[in-house]
């Protein structure tokens, strides 16, 4: 069987019992490490403990874990697959095991080699964000952002969130990761050389975003639409700040993984107040509010 187990957001702690159990008998573990990451570094999934005066090392989760990056999981998905007819395979997800569309493509493959599957949900950053004090039906469709360069720049989550304006729902932003990618010159060339990991902030985000406004010109990401930048939702040092695009572009919410809301001209005066605990500045946050959120239906 394959097992599917959900992580949570922040360390190897926030697994599930039932998701625990299930690794701890299995043949193999695989940890997808491409679409986010543990907010503590791989090798604290050893733990270390003194018995009779030595220090011994033991797997947290009781089992070797195999590090599957988005070249296996994308294009040598049967090679996770290859015992799980016969054997428990287990496939670590951090946050929840379908918040992204890898994992329902993974699924739909053991299906179609007559492997059951079995999911243990956990945590993720679509339901963690609730909290910025932002009620979660009052959110529309998420959008990604990815890495401008100099010769790409899309645009199309300008459209999806003008379409959230549209009916005055906030919007998620998830932002890009970078791992294990090469470079253009060395895709071209064969060569297996990869770039150093990249994580998109708050303030890079905001920038794009901005940078998009310019071009596009239809203020839905103007610099005085009011957003929330958050880092590292789930862990001791999470943190979160509210402003205008403006004031996050210049934002230092420190180490990754970072995510951004938009806020929807329906924003509860219950939500402003939550928000209004970690803004950049309360009183310019206040005068925004009022010229462009207070009221609206």
């Amino acid at each position: 069987m394959l097992h599917l187990v959900g992580l949570g957001l922040a360390d190897e702690r926030d697994i599930t019992v039932k998701g625990l159990e299930i690794i701890k008998k299995a043949e193999k573990v695989y940890l997808e490490a491409y679409t986010s990451i543990l907010l503590v570094d791989t090798a604290k999934l050893v733990r270390h403990y003194i018995y009779q005066d030595k220090v011994l090392e033991e797997a947290y989760y009781g089992r070797p874990i195999i590090v599957a990056d988005r070249e296996m999981v994308e294009s040598s998905s049967d090679e996770i697959l290859e015992t799980a007819d016969k054997s428990d395979v287990v496939f670590l997800v951090v946050g929840d095991p379908f918040g992204a569309t890898t994992h329902t493509d993974l699924v739909l493959r053991a299906r179609e080699l007559g492997i059951s599957v079995e999911t243990v949900h956990n945590a993720s950053i679509m339901t963690a964000i609730g909290a910025t004090g932002l009620q979660l039906y009052n959110f529309g469709q998420a959008v990604s952002m990815v890495f401008f360069t100099d010769t790409w720049k899309p645009s199309s989550y300008y459209d999806r969130i003008k379409e959230n304006q549209e009916v005055g729902l906030h919007t998620l932003v998830l932002l890009d990761i970078k791992v294990k990618e090469q470079s253009l010159e060395n895709l071209a060339r064969g060569r297996k050389i990869y770039e150093p990991p990249r994580y998109m902030t708050v303030a890079q985000c905001a920038n794009q975003m901005l940078e998009t406004e310019d071009e596009r010109g239809e203020d839905v990401c103007g610099p005085k639409r009011l957003a929330i930048g958050v880092a590292r939702i789930g862990a001791k040092d999470q943190k979160m700040v509210a402003g205008t695009l403006e004031q996050l572009s210049k934002a230092e919410l420190g180490p990754p993984l970072h995510s951004l809301v938009l806020l929807g001209s329906k924003t509860h005066y219950l939500e402003r107040d939550f928000i209004r605990q970690f803004a950049v500045d309360k009183e310019i946050l206040d005068i925004v509010w009022s010229e462009g959120y207070e009221g609206q239906k």
